[in-house]
Order: structure tokens, then sequence, then C-alpha cells
């Protein structure tokens, strides 16, 4: 695994290679990007980004979505897949937020946790993003970026999570995030595109799979021609030399 000075100098060729990178959840405040991060469980961000505005516009605020029946809000997320688990998570949340903290999403990771069907990367995201307290959040993209490129080594998103927080400012963590997602999505996909990546040189995984494909290359290469022998140069002839032998 990178030492943490290699960890920040890897991320921050990422954030040059993204500057723009950030969540792609449309959102107005917190309790909105905590629905839509629960939604966009296993789909993408632009599908939750067409179901929302229906979503909040029937159902504004914690209190009102409390209220609702399955089946209504099951019908307005249904786009987003797997609706029937969604609406009851979306349900189960808003009674809590509205019982235990009166209607407002709480602005720390234990109590987000606390909520029903709320996890790190969930509580991460919107701490990080709507309520202004750092966050990393470790999605599928991140899991794999982070260790492909050796700043993280487990299969754990808790340990990754650790792992790379460790490394960075706790106000980096929120965008370094954010970048490690975006170059999931567009660049280092399960089946990366190395050729277009910042950090290629800086990479673990695009440094095994050079070594790996050195001898095949050097195997297909045809055999260099053997050199030609240098041509002697002796010493000019003289005159003397030259006459024929009596």
């Amino acid at each position: 695994m990178k030492s943490p000075s290699e960890t920040r100098a890897l991320v921050a060729a990422l954030e040059t290679q993204h500057p723009e990178a950030t969540t792609e959840l449309r959102y107005r405040n917190p309790w909105e990007l905590l629905v839509a991060t629960i939604l966009s469980a296993q789909t993408t961000d632009q599908r939750v980004n067409s179901v929302t505005p229906g979503l909040f516009l029937r159902f504004p605020d914690s209190a009102t979505l409390a209220r609702a029946s399955a089946e209504e809000v099951e019908a307005l997320v249904r786009p987003t897949g797997f609706f029937r688990q969604k609406a009851r998570a979306l349900l189960g949340v808003a009674t809590a937020v509205v019982d235990r903290h009166g209607g407002r999403v709480p602005a720390a990771m234990s109590a987000l946790v606390d909520l029903p069907g709320v996890g790190r990367k969930t509580a991460n995201v919107v701490l990080g993003h709507a309520l202004g307290v750092p966050g990393f959040a470790v999605d599928r993209h991140v899991l794999r970026v982070a260790n492909r490129t050796g700043i993280a080594h487990s299969p754990d998103p808790d340990v990754v999570e650790q792992q790379v927080t460790r490394a960075l400012r706790a106000e980096a963590w929120t965008r370094a995030s954010d970048t490690l997602i975006v170059h999931g999505r567009r660049i280092c996909k399960p089946r990366p595109l190395c050729d277009r990546c910042g950090v290629r040189a800086r990479c673990d995984y695009a440094a095994a799979a050079d070594a790996v494909a050195l001898p095949s290359r050097q195997a297909a290469r045809p055999p260099r021609p053997a050199a030609s022998l240098p041509r002697v140069r002796g010493r000019r002839s003289s005159s003397r030399d030259r006459r024929a032998p009596k």
C-alpha cells in the first residue's frame, strides 16, 4: 500500500484530471440528498434525478413522506429499480427523522447510521455535501480505484475509508471521494482505460499489467538481424606496396 505522501500525490493528480468532480445527485437540502442517495443504490444518478422532482413535489419533507402510503411511494420511485425495498427504506427513514430528530437530518455520523437503511456511504455523502462535515464515501467505484492504484488494500469499504482518510486532511475527504468516483465511472472502469489515466505512472494495477505484458511483447517481437561485420580498414598502401613483384 502506498505511503501517505504517495496517496496525497496520487489523489492530487486525479483531482487535476477531474477538476469538476462532485456529486451528480440534485438536491436542495440535506433531506433531499438523503432521499436521493438512498434511491441511488443499484441505479444511475441520472435516473434518480429524473424521479426525485416528482417525489419531492408530492412529499417535500420527512413529515409528509412519513405519512405516505407504501403504494404511492413505490409508484413514484419504480424507475430506480428495487422500488419496494426503496419505498420501505424511505418510509422508515422519514419516520425515524421525524420521531428522533424533529424532522431535521442529523449532522453526526453516529446518528445518521442509526437511521434505518442508512450506512456509512450514504451518511458520508450527506455529511460531506449537505451538512458541511467532512465525509469520505466509499462506493464500488472508490473501492475499485483505491485498490487498483494502491492507496488502499482491502475489499471492505469501511477499511478502505480508514486507510485513505488517514493519509488525507479531513477537509479533503469529500472532494477526494468525488474524484475517485468520477475516475471510476469514466476511466478506471471494470475494463479500465489505462491509456487515458492521469496516474498511470503511479498506479499499481498498471505497473503489474505492464510487467505481465512485457515478456509477451518481447516474445512477439521478431529477432533482430545479426549485425554486419564492420569493414576492416587497413593502412593505405604506398606506392611501394602497389608495385608488382619482380
